[in-house]
This record gives C-alpha cells, sequence and structure tokens, in this order.
C-alpha cells in the first residue's frame, strides 16, 4: 500500500506537469493559466451545488427514518472532488467535475457501496475500559439496522 502511494505521489503530479505543458504549448501560457482557472472555478461552483444537494437528501433520509449510506458516500465523493479542484492540472480537474456531476458520481458510488456489502456489511464495535464489559467485541449487521442483541452494556445515559 505504501509503495502503491509513492508511484501516485510520483507519477500523478509528473502527468499533471506534462498535460500542462502540452496544453501550454498548443494554445500558449496566459491560455493555459486561464482555462486552469476557469475549470477552478467551473468547478467550485459545481462543489457548492453538489453538497447543497446531498445535504438535502441526506437531511430527507434521516427524516424518513432511512440509513443514509448512499448519501454519506455522495459526501464523500463531493470533499474529494473539492480536494482534486484545488491541486492545480488538467487531469484532476477533470477528475473532479466528473465525481461532481450526477451520473458518474452515482456510478462511482455504486460501486463503493457494492464493494462494502461484499464486505459483509458488519460494523465492528469495541467497549470501552470506562464501562462493564470492556473489551468485549459485539458487531451487528447495519444494512439490517438491527438493534444489538439485550444483555449487553449499552454505552449511554
Amino acid at each position: 500500500m505504501i509503495g502503491l502511494l509513492a508511484i501516485l505521489f510520483l507519477l500523478v503530479p509528473i502527468a499533471e506537469l506534462y498535460v500542462i505543458v502540452q496544453v501550454a504549448q498548443e494554445i500558449g501560457v496566459l491560455e493555459t493559466i486561464g482555462l486552469l482557472i476557469l475549470v477552478s472555478v467551473v468547478g467550485a461552483w459545481l462543489a457548492k451545488m453538489a453538497g447543497l444537494s446531498v445535504i438535502a437528501r441526506f437531511q430527507r433520509t434521516i427524516r424518513e427514518g432511512r440509513v443514509p449510506s448512499a448519501e454519506l458516500v455522495d459526501g464523500i465523493l463531493v470533499v474529494f472532488a473539492g480536494a482534486l479542484m484545488i491541486s492545480p492540472g488538467f487531469l484532476s480537474d477533470c477528475l473532479a467535475i466528473l465525481l461532481l456531476l450526477p451520473p458518474t458520481r452515482a456510478l462511482v458510488r455504486g460501486a463503493i457501496l457494492r464493494r462494502v456489502r461484499e464486505g459483509g456489511g458488519f460494523v465492528r464495535v469495541v467497549s470501552s475500559a470506562r464501562f462493564p464489559g470492556a473489551g468485549r467485541t459485539d458487531a451487528w449487521d447495519v444494512d439490517s439496522w438491527e438493534e444489538p442483541p439485550r444483555g449487553r452494556p449499552t454505552i449511554g445515559p
């Protein structure tokens, strides 16, 4: 995993610089800088609109009493896209704009949720030393959102 991250931190900036240089050779340096600024402004506007939409859907889902798993993933993807917009470069901006568009974000969200569900859909809860039964691990399926089994210590008042 560390090797993959090291390669990404080396290769992605090199690829970004290569594309910027190629675009600058084709259309000019000032035009390239202007295009990077324009793409960032459009991306910031898209991030704002997507973020507001995700917040509204999240609130609606909570009011309906459902677990907002899709909305949480969407929120994470919008934040990730916003972070990509901060870094200068056409490749990262293109990826960010794709993540901000609802149809492509829905495809990525579906893939992420499938991967999570294939992983078991379980949450591991480890009790703290402050509470009775410290050190014991309880797990339950959050897809069906069942209450934890009775007779076990609960956290809270």
